[in-house]
């Protein structure tokens, strides 16, 4: 039977049909496109303004509390209300972005932060650094949202994870760069090492805003105005394929309710695709796809800061402290390790987004984040608890707050901007990021609002129990309600989402897979094997 075959195959004269051993290689992965891996860098630029804002406020706190002499009540409110403040920027960047266009959008969070951050610095008094902190705020709301937003909607499918990762990447870097400024300036007199501290975060706001005018507009965005041309000019830019191209933008319009037939440069597009009922359609009267989108995207960014994220980074020279490190620079340069972790592992966790998948990352880094936080609070329960210096625990505290980063980093850190970006409808998706910004920073400002408050309260090894425990219900929720999106495109996301017996069906789906694959293996070698004895 094998010989017949073969022989059938050497008798087909027919050029199409003929195989050489070339056509059963591994199909090659497109080159990243460097013009959209520049266009992403610098929006996502804009992220380094929370980071930065995070970091510096972990080390300039236990300078203003001495300056002002406030209480450690005060001191809480004080870094937590940012994130409160940047509802209002967050809100209104979806609205902003949809009239002047995410290009701009990211220019305006640039220049709120610039005068935030100088506020900040010329503080002479408690309510004038919380004026500050106002602006600043709103600035890192537009900032939050409209990074992953933008990356999304430029990247094409093979590299957006990759590229929506960004945001992440310069989050955490603005964390290492805060963490080296509290160090570096921390010798400076009481009165000035602070307000510097805090000031110099205006130059890395104008980064971004100035680099976001040599950038292209978002192709949806586009598309969204009826520009069409100006549409497909930055989706054969930002392609891996022309084919690619013309499926994305016959994509996005079908998404926008434009004709398939309809190619003018310039086109009207139907009102209803303009943002109006957007929020009725998300909120009001969601199809069952919208809402497990809703579900999956307010879930993620709320556990995310709710398994206590920021408790560590900005309060790390207190539980520094509580290990037993004193001093104020070894506390500080402590930081700067925390930093140093979190940029390291979140570089690592950008190249294995595309190769490994949403999920399988997502869950392994969860399951890390656990078993982190629960060594963390036996090891500061037994140093509460005991009566002189408990070496093993000390470094055992030490350690896993590192683990504890890098588990954050690798995984949840970057994931939960790429997921939630990537899952939305285009007619939904700013005013649907919105929702999950704002989640994500009412949970953040709740957290580091009440972790001083929280350790009195239950000590803070108990604090970091609840963590541990808020952690546990994360791995679930992500279990089962998060299916995976690699590789999908942006317009292909709703059929993965309003059917929750996804789970079931996907493991069918891999099922059917592996055996289609055996089978084609199987098949491929009775198809050569008399070939190559012909040759």
């Amino acid at each position: 039977m094998a010989a017949g075959l073969g022989a059938k195959s050497n008798n087909n004269t027919d050029p199409q049909n003929q195989k050489t051993l070339a056509d059963f290689d591994p199909q090659k992965k497109p080159k990243r496109n460097l013009y959209a891996s520049g266009a992403a860098i610098l929006a996502s630029m804009t992220s380094i303004l929370l980071g930065y804002d995070i970091g510096v406020m972990s080390g300039a706190a236990l300078y203003i509390k001495d300056d002002f002499k406030v209480s450690d009540t005060k001191i809480e409110i004080l870094i937590g209300i940012l994130n409160i403040f940047s509802l209002i920027g967050s809100l209104a960047a979806g609205r902003t972005s949809d009239w002047i266009g995410r290009r701009y959008t990211i220019v305006l969070a640039g220049a709120i932060f610039f005068a935030g951050a100088l506020l900040m610095g010329f503080a002479t008094n408690y309510a004038f650094l919380m004026g500050g902190r106002f602006v600043a705020g709103v600035g890192v709301g537009y900032a939050a949202l409209i990074a992953p937003v933008y990356t999304a909607e430029l990247s094409p499918a093979s590299t957006r994870g990759f590229l929506t990762s960004f945001p992440e990447v310069f989050i955490n870097g603005g964390i290492l760069l805060g963490y080296v400024s509290n160090y570096g300036f921390s010798k400076l007199p009481l009165h000035l090492g602070w307000r510097m501290m805090l000031g110099i975060g205006a130059i890395p706001s104008v980064l971004p805003a100035v680099g976001a005018l040599a950038m292209p507009e978002s192709p949806r965005w586009l598309v969204m105005q009826g520009r069409l041309a100006d549409a497909k000019k930055v989706l054969d830019k930002t392609s891996d394929s022309k084919e690619e191209s013309m499926l994305r933008l016959a994509d996005i319009k079908e998404a926008a309710g434009i004709p398939e037939d309809c190619n003018d440069d310039v086109v009207q597009v139907p009102k209803i695709n303009r943002g109006e009922g957007v929020w009725k359609e998300l909120l009001v009267r969601p199809t069952p796809a919208v809402r497990h989108i809703i579900v999956a995207a307010v879930g993620i960014h709320f556990f995310q800061q709710a398994s206590g994220i920021d408790s560590v980074v900005l309060y790390s020279p207190r539980i520094f402290e509580k290990a037993g490190i004193t001093s104020k620079n070894e506390k500080l340069l402590a930081t700067v390790a925390v930093g140093f972790v979190k940029t390291t592992f979140i570089l690592v966790a950008t190249f294995l987004l595309d190769k490994i998948g949403r999920r399988p990352l997502l869950l392994s880094s969860v399951a890390g984040m656990i078993a982190s936080l629960a060594t963390l609070a036996i090891s500061l329960t037994v140093i509460d608890q005991s009566h002189k210096k408990v070496i093993w625990a000390v470094g055992l505290a030490i350690s896993t707050v590192l683990s504890y980063v890098a588990f954050f980093s690798i995984g949840m850190g970057p994931i939960t901007l790429v997921y939630s970006s990537e899952i939305l409808p285009l007619k939904l998706r700013a005013q649907g990021a919105s929702i999950g910004i704002m989640v994500n920073r009412v949970t953040s400002g709740v957290v580091s609002m009440t972790f001083l408050s929280l350790s009195k309260a239950i000590t803070i090894g108990g604090s970091f129990f609840l963590y541990a425990s808020i952690a546990s219900v994360a791995w679930v929720f992500f279990y089962t309600c998060l299916p995976e999106t690699q590789g999908k495109t942006l317009e292909e996301m709703g059929a993965l989402f309003g059917n929750f017996r996804w789970l079931r069906d996907s493991k069918r789906e891999k099922r059917r897979n592996k055996a289609n694959e055996i089978n084609g293996d199987s098949a491929s070698n009775v198809q050569l094997g008399p070939v190559s004895n012909g040759n």
